[in-house]
C-alpha cells in the first residue's frame, strides 16, 4: 500500500489544504491530490460548481487523474463524496478513510448538534444547496467492499462517536478509532496522530 495515491477531500469549508499537515506525516510515497470546493468557505467561486452533483463530478475527475490504486481520505461533509466515489469506483479505490463524517445518514439521530447557523455566520456566502441534507447513502455504505477506517473525536458534537459507531455497523469491513480530546476538526488538531492511524490501517 505504500505506493498508493491519496485523494484528500475536505469538509464544508472547502479548503483542501486542511489535509496537508496529515499528508506530510504519512509515510506512503504515493501522489497526493488535495481537492478544494469552489464557492464554499473562503474558496473562490466557479461557474462549474453549483450543486452537490457538481462537487461529485469535480472529485471524480480528480480521482481518475491519479494512477493506480487510490486511498480516499475524507473529512466531515467530504465523506459524502468519498462514499459515493468508493461506491462508483471500487476498482480504483483500495481503501477509504472517513474522518468525523457528518453526511450520508441522519447524524442528529445520533446526538449531533445543528451546526448550520454558526457556519453561515462564519461564511455568509455559503450557498443554500451546500447546507441542505445530503443523500441517504445507507445502501452504498452497506455495499462497500474495501477496508474502511473511521476516525472520530470523543468531543465531536457535530458528528458524535455514536454516529461513527452507526457507520461501523453498516460498513462490512469497517474499523473505528476514537481520538481522545478530538473535536470535529481533529485532523487539524492532531495531524501526526491521525496520520499514524492511517499508516497503521494501510499496512494491516
Amino acid at each position: 500500500m505504500s505506493q498508493a495515491s491519496f485523494l484528500f477531500l475536505p469538509g464544508l469549508t472547502g479548503d483542501g489544504n486542511f489535509w496537508r499537515p496529515v499528508a506530510e506525516h504519512l509515510t506512503g510515497s504515493g501522489a497526493r491530490s488535495f481537492v478544494s470546493y469552489p464557492g464554499l468557505g473562503a474558496q473562490p467561486a466557479s461557474p462549474s460548481v453549483n450543486s452537490p452533483a457538481d462537487l461529485l463530478t469535480l472529485a471524480e475527475t480528480r480521482l481518475l487523474e491519479l494512477d493506480g490504486s487510490v486511498v480516499v481520505v475524507a473529512q466531515s461533509m467530504g465523506g459524502i463524496l468519498g462514499v459515493q466515489l468508493a461506491h462508483r469506483h471500487p476498482e480504483r479505490i483500495s481503501r477509504l478513510v472517513l474522518v468525523a463524517t457528518s453526511g450520508g445518514f441522519d447524524v442528529q439521530r445520533h446526538g449531533a448538534v445543528d451546526w448550520r447557523d454558526d457556519f453561515v455566520e462564519r461564511f455568509p456566502r455559503t450557498p443554500r444547496w451546500a447546507l441542505d441534507p445530503g443523500p441517504d447513502l445507507t445502501s452504498a455504505l452497506k455495499g462497500l467492499r474495501m477496508p474502511v477506517l473511521l476516525i472520530w473525536g470523543d468531543r465531536d458534537e457535530i458528528s458524535p462517536p455514536a454516529a461513527g459507531e452507526h457507520l461501523a455497523s453498516l460498513i462490512p469491513q469497517a474499523t473505528m478509532q476514537v481520538v481522545p480530546e478530538g473535536d470535529h476538526g481533529l485532523a487539524g488538531q492532531f495531524p501526526d496522530q491521525v496520520a499514524a492511524l492511517i499508516d497503521d490501517f494501510l499496512v494491516a
